[in-house]
């Protein structure tokens, strides 16, 4: 599907295409897309293949300079996406300014492609599952995590919307690099589920299996009763007495670790 905003047989590197206005075409999507918040989010999404529909920026070489420190594998192509705004224009796109001025929109990854991943057998990596999340910030930063460990995808039980446009810019634009989908507990993927509890095994004495589904529930209310009924394994975190949890994020990294301690992903 060619880009609205940015015609490849017109444009170069550095002059992107201006035929369509962008703002038009921003208002147009932004029901249905998925809002990519700074340069970084829009940086991830480009390098694991999101089709964007449009980026703007309040500063284009100012964007292109982080391209060229941080991104040169991906610069070429943010080059001919970015098209520059007045600052209070790209103010009015966004619910909250980015530091960067970056904002893009990208199409939501196909639903039925990423349960096909949930759901493919045999997994040479696990699912995160996140039993009724509240924080939108911490949602965003598990994304983050499963992302950079190589996790099979994230998945959310409850009401919060695991593409809901804070979660994105929590997770810098990662859950186009993993399978990000919301179901309910019965619709979960197959797989041996190893959810963390208090009163499960030490974690330190389990060998977490690359097809494994890591449950955690909220950091105030712990797990559902029906998560917790589904659960094959019951395992904890070492903690020090007292210490009442651990920050969500916090628990996925040390689980996480201790998977790909054994030899898991990344390659």
């Amino acid at each position: 599907m060619t880009d609205p905003v940015h015609d490849p047989s017109a444009a170069t590197p550095e002059s992107p295409v201006g035929r369509v206005d962008p703002v038009a075409v921003w208002h147009r999507a932004a029901p249905d897309a998925v809002l990519l918040d700074g340069f970084h989010a829009l940086k991830h999404a480009v390098r694991f293949g999101a089709e964007v529909l449009v980026a703007v920026t309040a500063d284009r070489a100012a964007a292109l300079a982080l391209a060229d420190e941080l991104a040169a594998d991906v610069r070429d192509t943010l080059a001919g996406l970015l098209t520059e705004v007045p600052h209070t224009t790209y103010s009015s796109l966004v619910p909250r300014p980015h530091p960067t001025a970056v904002a893009a929109l990208a199409v939501r990854p196909d639903r039925a492609g990423n349960l096909a991943k949930l759901a493919h057998a045999p997994r040479t990596a696990p699912v995160v599952v996140l039993d009724q999340p509240r924080n939108l910030g911490n949602a965003g930063a598990v994304v983050r995590l499963a992302a950079g460990f190589g996790a099979t995808g994230v998945v959310t039980t409850g009401t919060l919307d695991p593409w809901h446009p804070t979660v994105v810019r929590g997770g810098a634009g990662l859950h186009f690099a993993t399978a990000v989908e919301r179901l309910t507990v019965d619709e979960l993927p197959p797989g041996p589920l190893f959810a963390l509890d208090p009163e499960g095994e030490d974690i330190r004495s389990v060998k977490l299996p690359d097809e494994a589904l890591l449950a955690f529930g909220s950091e105030r209310t712990g797990l559902t009763a029906g998560l917790r009924a589904r659960a094959d394994h019951l395992v904890a975190l070492p903690m020090r007495p007292q210490v009442s949890s651990y920050n969500l994020a916090t628990s996925v990294a040390m689980t996480l670790y201790h998977w790909s301690a054994a030899g898991g992903a990344p390659a």
